[in-house]
């Protein structure tokens, strides 16, 4: 083929090529910005804690509104805990109660709570799990700050090693 017998130009492929790359790049960039931000915000890679936060504050919510057995059952990822109490004999509703009333790390009843950062952690004593930070107000301190420690593995809520720091 010479340049005498080149290729009629095609605006239209052009164009869509064009679009292409530039469609191309925005979406790369998208990517970059939603990964980058998600960590940047405390959220995590891509908002991959937000899961693990929304768990997190619905156990908090469940405690405002007083009910002990459907926070139990989130906190041991267990809905039906009802069903088969044995299992759970070495922490129990009684116990947990206790811990989450007159115990409360929160020194009084939780009355509001916020989820305010989340870091993933790999190395905990429970294998990878998140770190969950929350801001609670009770009747007798303001704005408590708490961890609670989400296990991946099984779903279950605990206090991470470090739960007496302050951040």
């Amino acid at each position: 083929m010479t340049l005498l017998n080149a290729p009629a130009y095609n605006e239209r492929k052009e164009r869509t090529i064009k679009a292409t790359i530039i469609g191309s790049g925005l979406l790369v960039a998208l990517i970059i910005i939603i990964g980058v931000g998600g960590f940047l915000v405390g959220h995590g890679w891509f908002f991959s804690n937000l899961p693990a936060e929304h768990r997190v504050s619905t156990f908090f919510d469940a405690l405002e509104a007083n009910n002990y057995d459907k926070a139990f059952g989130i906190y041991t990822n267990d809905a039906d805990w009802k069903q088969h109490p044995d299992q759970h004999k070495d922490y129990g509703i009684d116990r947990f109660t206790e811990d989450w009333t007159k115990d409360s790390p929160a020194d009084g009843p939780i009355i509001s709570h916020h989820v305010d950062i989340s870091k993933t952690d790999g190395t905990g004593n429970f294998g990878s799990g998140i770190i969950v930070a929350v801001r609670v107000n009770s009747a007798k301190t303001q704005n408590k700050k708490l961890f609670m420690y989400y296990v991946r593995k099984d779903g279950t809520l605990t206090w991470p090693a470090f739960h007496q720091l302050e951040y």
